[in-house]
Parts: structure tokens; C-alpha cells; sequence
């Protein structure tokens, strides 16, 4: 990859988990024992809760990157973030009511965690660092596989068992019926993005303070801004351009979820990222159902931002955004042909050069069986057109293996279609059964011995070619992110332009210096590469 893929991008983005060492890198300078989806320190550490989560335990294969982006966030972890980005961070111990708040799903989930959170916050409540000290628990659940929705239930159950006082929403609050059937004791349930009725569910049981007569009532929660509070660390956040999807995927329930595609008027996105921008944001991660779909429902109405008139298009949003000055990282988007301009931005380095496309398969039969949209088009062919036009373009994609009626033919084609395409990074599951699915009543469903082969079988191919492509990075400079410091070791634990947060790989940079901080920009050199990471030296 040519040198000139960062020197020009400014990047942020911090990591809750240190990988343990890869096998090339040395013991010296590699943390110890820490088991990640990248590098697991025991091979049976399978995270079944997730259909993202690619579990490899029974073979000698690394896990690998997130497909579905999993973004859970443990009522510790929800208090850790908030604290560190609220604006109460000096409230009093007892000053409010606290919420605990247990947000489980992708990222589009935790963004409605956020805005629950901030509303929460703004009525002036505090938020739960344990059960024990809440006085009600908030569980955002996902409900997108049997997998998924079991992991929801658990933590319901856990809730209860531990603080008895439970308020369940999210996607799988759909299903009322089956949650109120195994979990009775739940206060109330709600469906996904029903911000207002959460928040009137928590007042109902928890009486918020009043400003006029409460003495512990802090004054700081006014001001709280537009960006509102954050379950990411203080240096990139996700933007949610649009809600839902239509779309009717055979093996996707999320428009019965979420319903279909509703955009948000250009103008409002726009000025949720500038005040993120203000507050100190360095890395937007742009989500949605389907992001290159923005706007179609708006009819691209036109806006007035700044002064100016701008589309609710995605091709509009992405100039607009590039304007900010910041990272800006385009996550669900479909390999539509309007696609092609937007990639001519991130030429310009205009935008972050990298996409996150959900191909899923390869075989024009499944894709079919899928109702995948676009499944007619060339995507080597719109593929290798991107990669002229950006030639420092990162892709990452997910798949699906052994979905219902896949052939051995069907399979070897996707495996031909990987070799050819040399994805940057690539995630997989084994298709499962989820309610509600089209795609359960189909014929010729896969035996789950072979759907575990295939799978195998296909990361075992990605995995040469994620070290192939790393490989030829060896020897360049990078301008990379410092997430994490691992004081012990003495390394720096960094992200490069190439990286998501929480589902790709990183940049390990060693005999780092004291000065060196979270959140600084290093220009490093890249010594040493695994199948998913990055080695380098840092020379001050």
C-alpha cells in the first residue's frame, strides 16, 4: 500500500481490551494472556452470544473481526464512559436517583442507549456503576439472532435477580410476550428507539428531581450539549444518519424490528456532528441500516446548514462531513453504483478511505435467496473500479456460510470471489435460524457440521490473505492513533486509517517514551505484521 495513505488524515479512536501477543510478535513486548476475538489466549473462549462473533473453538484458527459490530456495554462499563464524558462528572455521590444501564447490540443500538442516557442526565439523574447502587436498571437488548436474543434474556434475568427494579427496551422489546413470559417482574417494555417512552417509564418508577425544590438537583447537567453523552471514549463517536430499512433480506428481521429506512433531515445530522466536533471528537463512524440509502425517503429534500443548501443525500453528507476536518468512517454501506463517487472523495482524501459493505455471499443464487439488494451487480468489477479511483482504499466486509440451500458450488464460488477480491478485512458467521426469518422456511438447509467446515475453510483463506495484505505494509510509515498505553509492557496500542474501532486490528508500537499520551498522533514504522495486526517501532 503506497505511503500516502494517512499523511494527510487525522485519526482517534480507543480500544476496551488489549489482544494477547500473535505468534510473530515477541514475548517481550506483547501483553500477556488476554483473550480478544483476535488473538485468543485459550482457543475454546467462544463468545456465542453474538452472530458476529466468529467462533473458532475447535480449530487452531485465531478469531477473527466482528461481523456484526457488536457494541455491548455492561452497566460498569456504561458508568465508566459516562463519567469520563459527562458533564455532571463532579455531581455529588448522592446528589440523584441513579440509573443503571446495560446496553447490549450493534452500534445503532448503543447509539439509542446514548440518547437515553442523555435525556436521563438532562432530567438530572445520575447514571448506575452496579446493581447494587441502582435504583433502576435500564436493559437495552438486541434481538437480531436466536443468539442474541438469548444473551438479551440472560441480562434481564441478571438485572433482576441483582437490583429487581428492570425497564427493558431495544429491539428484541418487540417481543413483550416472550420477555414478560420467562420475566415477569420486569416494570415495563419497550421496542427499539422509543427514547420517550423509556424515559417516561423512568420517571414512573424513579421520580426524577425537581429543580425548583430538590437540593441535590445539580445545575450542571444544563449544560450537557447537542453532542449529548457518549458510551465511546471522548475521541470518536457514531453518528446515526437513519433509522431502520427497506430492504426484506430473507434472513433479516430488522425492518419488523426497526421499520423501514427514516433519514434524518441533513441540517439536524450536521449539526449533531459539529457539536461533536466541538466537544473534542476526532473520529465520526457514520452508521445506519443502510447508509448509501440516505435521504431516498426524504426525497433528498434540501436543508439550510451554515447558511447553505444541502440535499439530504449520501453523496451530499459526505462532502459535508469532510468539511469538518475530521475522520469520518462510512460503516453499512451497499455497493450501489452512487457509491463510485463518493469513493472519488476519499481519492481526494476527502474521507477516510475505507468501507464497510455487507456482501454476505459471492453465488448469485444464494444472493438471490437472500433478496440481498444489488445481488445482481459485478462487485469484483465495482471493486477493482474503487481501487483505481482510491488506490489506498480499505475494505472490510461480512458473510454468511451455509445459509439455506448454499451448494459446494455455491461455496467454492464465494471462495474464488474472496481470492480474487483480497478484502482487507473480513468477518463470517454460519447462518442460524432466527424468528421471524423468511429465509427458515426455505428448503435444503445446511447440516451444521458443514456449515462449521465451510467456515473454517473460508477463514483459513482470508487469514493468508489479511497476512498477505499486512505483509506489504512492512517497511512503510504509518500515521497512527494512540487508543491505549500499556504502561507494563511499554507499548503503545494504536489504530491506523485501516481500523474500526472494536472489530479490526491494530498497530502495536514499542520502546515508546513517556510523553507519548491516548489520543496522540504518532508517525511510525512498521516493522513486523501478523494476519491481523501491525508491528512498529516509534522513534520519537
Amino acid at each position: 500500500m503506497p505511503n500516502t495513505s494517512t499523511e494527510s488524515l487525522n485519526t482517534t479512536v480507543t480500544t476496551s481490551s488489549v489482544p494477547t501477543s500473535p505468534a510473530s510478535a515477541s514475548s517481550a513486548s506483547m501483553p500477556k494472556n488476554t483473550a480478544t476475538i483476535f488473538n485468543p489466549a485459550k482457543p475454546n473462549i467462544a463468545q456465542e452470544s453474538s452472530q458476529a462473533d466468529v467462533s473458532q473453538a475447535n480449530t487452531n484458527q485465531p478469531y477473527h473481526h466482528k461481523a456484526n459490530h457488536n457494541q455491548n456495554r455492561s452497566i460498569e462499563q456504561s458508568s465508566d464512559v459516562t463519567l469520563a464524558n459527562s458533564a455532571a462528572i463532579d455531581a455529588p455521590v448522592n446528589a440523584a436517583p441513579k440509573i443503571g444501564f446495560v446496553s447490549l447490540g450493534c452500534p445503532k443500538a448503543l447509539v439509542d442507549s446514548e440518547r437515553i442516557i442523555t435525556e436521563l442526565s438532562r432530567d438530572g439523574y445520575q447514571v448506575a456503576s452496579d446493581y447494587e447502587g441502582a435504583d433502576l436498571v435500564v436493559v437495552n437488548t438486541c434481538g437480531f439472532i436466536e443468539s442474541a436474543v438469548q444473551e438479551s434474556l440472560d441480562a434481564i434475568g441478571e438485572a433482576i435477580s441483582k437490583n429487581g427494579k428492570v425497564i427493558v427496551t431495544g429491539c428484541l422489546g418487540k417481543e413483550a410476550d416472550k420477555i414478560r413470559a420467562m420475566h415477569p417482574a420486569v416494570l415495563s417494555v419497550t421496542g427499539a428507539h422509543a427514547y420517550d417512552e423509556v424515559i417516561t417509564a423512568v420517571s414512573q418508577h424513579v421520580p426524577k428531581p425537581k429543580r425548583d425544590i430538590d437540593s441535590n438537583y445539580d445545575p450542571k447537567i444544563d449544560l450537557i450539549n447537542e453532542a449529548g453523552i457518549k458510551l465511546t471514549p471522548s475521541h470518536y463517536a457514531y453518528l446515526k444518519i437513519s433509522e431502520g430499512c427497506n430492504h426484506r433480506c430473507t434472513f433479516c428481521i430488522i425492518p419488523s424490528l426497526r421499520g423501514d429506512l427514516v433519514s434524518r433531515p441533513i441540517d439536524s445530522v450536521m449539526n449533531e456532528a459539529m457539536a461533536l466536533k466541538n466537544a473534542g471528537v476526532k473520529e465520526l463512524l457514520i452508521i445506519s441500516q443502510d447508509t448509501s440509502a440516505y435521504g431516498l425517503d426524504l426525497k433528498y429534500k434540501t436543508s439550510f446548514w451554515n447558511g447553505m443548501p444541502l440535499k439530504s443525500k449520501f453523496y451530499d453528507l459526505c462532502q459535508a462531513l469532510n468539511d469538518l476536518g475530521i475522520w469520518v468512517r462510512l460503516h453499512y454501506v451497499y455497493p450501489y453504483p452512487h457509491v463510485d463517487k463518493v469513493v472519488e472523495l476519499m481519492g481526494e482524501k476527502k474521507l477516510l478511505p475505507y468501507l464497510d459493505i455487507p456482501f454476505q455471499h459471492a453465488s448469485h443464487s444464494v444472493l438471490k435467496a437472500m433478496k440481498r439488494p444489488a445481488h445482481s451487480e459485478n462487485t469484483l468489477a465495482r471493486i477493482e473500479a474503487w481501487r483505481e479511483i482510491c488506490p489506498d482504499i480499505v475494505i472490510r466486509s461480512t458473510f454468511v456460510v451455509g445459509f439455506p440451500g448454499e451448494t459446494e458450488e455455491d461455496f467454492q464460488c464465494l471462495l474464488d470471489w474472496l481470492v480474487e477480491a483480497r478484502l482487507d478485512r473480513v468477518g463470517a458467521f454460519t447462518y442460524s435460524e432466527v424468528e421471524g426469518a423468511v429465509a427458515n422456511d426455505l428448503p435444503n438447509h445446511v447440516p451444521e457440521d458443514i456449515k462449521q467446515e465451510r467456515y473454517e475453510r473460508l477463514m483459513t483463506i482470508q487469514q493468508e490473505i489479511s497476512a498477505q495484505k499486512l505483509q506489504e505494509k512492512v517497511g512503510k510509515t504509518l500515521m497512527v492513533l494512540v487508543d491505549e498505553i500499556d504502561e507494563e509492557e511499554g507499548i503503545a496500542i494504536c489504530r491506523s486509517y485501516a481500523d474500526a474501532p472494536e472489530i479490526d486490528g491494530h498497530v502495536y508500537v514499542d520502546e515508546i517514551t513517556a510523553q507519548v499520551k491516548v489520543g496522540q498522533f504518532l508517525t511510525v514504522t512498521i516493522d513486523d505484521a501478523s494476519e491481523y495486526d501491525l508491528f512498529a517501532s516509534y522513534k520519537g
